[in-house]
This record gives structure tokens, C-alpha cells and sequence, in this order.
């Protein structure tokens, strides 16, 4: 058997990063996803306008687990716009991965997309956590994502 996720993958699943409760979190977000049952809580520590970090707790799949993984590790330090602005351009390529070549992603994300480009239906997995971090940016307590893979509006 085949697998599609290749070693990047595997080891965001094995070994994710900052997967863990956060105690001094200044904003909390739990994200849902109905189709599939995996459920998100992120959590990020502001220090004025920047994420001084960033943590997840999950019941979900491993793309999902990995894309988390990355996520969490991307934002810490990171101010506030710029990671809404992650957020927006990770969502939209998850929803046209194929547009990944141009755009300046980590090398994680990159692997993220390729199983998206792979298995198409992978893409809400891989945008739910990133939805989540979106809603906790927006001082959101939760997200749902449709079947489109866009929020429910709140």
C-alpha cells in the first residue's frame, strides 16, 4: 500500500509540535469540522500584538495533526497581522493547492499541500486547524467549517 504521506508528514504526526494545553492562553478557539468529526482547540499566549506561542489539542487525523503541527510553529513570534495573513494564504491554497509553485510557504506547508494536490478531499483536514487560529486571532471562541471548507459565519 501506498502511502501519501511522505516522510515530512509522518514525522508532524509521530512527533507534533506544541501539541498541548496552554495554561497563560490570552485567546482560545475550538474549531469543528461535522464531515469528518475532528475537533480543534487553539490556544496562543499574546504579549501585547504578538504571539509569544502558540499550542493545539486535538481528536483528529494525521493531516490535520501535522498541519497543526506546522501551524503552531510558524506563528510563534509572529505579530498578530502577520498571522492572520499566514492564515488567509495557507486557506487559499488549500482550496487550489495546485498554486502553491509562486507563493512563499515553509517547506512543511509545502508537504501539506502536496496531500492535498494528492487526495483533494484531505483539504478541510488540512485548513481546520488554520481556520481555528483564525477565529482565535478575531478573539472568536469557535469555527465550523462547511462542506466547501469555508467558516460558518459567527
Amino acid at each position: 500500500m501506498v502511502s501519501i504521506y511522505d516522510d515530512v508528514i509522518m514525522d508532524h504526526i509521530k512527533n507534533a509540535r506544541n501539541y498541548r494545553e496552554l495554561p497563560e492562553a490570552t485567546r482560545r478557539a475550538e474549531g469543528i469540522n461535522p464531515l469528518c468529526g475532528d475537533t480543534f482547540t487553539v490556544y496562543l499566549a499574546l504579549d501585547g500584538e504578538r504571539i509569544r506561542d502558540a499550542a493545539f489539542q486535538c481528536s483528529c487525523c494525521g493531516i490535520s495533526m501535522a498541519s497543526a503541527s506546522v501551524m503552531t510553529g510558524l506563528v510563534r513570534d509572529r505579530t498578530l497581522e502577520e498571522a492572520a495573513s499566514m492564515v488567509s494564504v495557507f486557506t487559499r491554497l488549500v482550496r487550489s493547492p495546485a498554486d502553491a509553485g509562486g507563493v512563499d510557504v515553509a517547506a512543511d506547508q509545502h508537504a501539506i499541500l502536496s496531500v492535498v494536490r494528492a487526495s483533494p478531499s484531505r483539504g478541510n483536514c488540512a485548513a481546520l486547524a488554520w481556520h481555528t487560529l483564525g477565529a482565535a486571532l478575531r478573539g472568536e471562541q469557535s469555527t465550523t467549517l462547511q462542506p466547501d471548507g469555508e467558516p460558518l459565519a459567527q
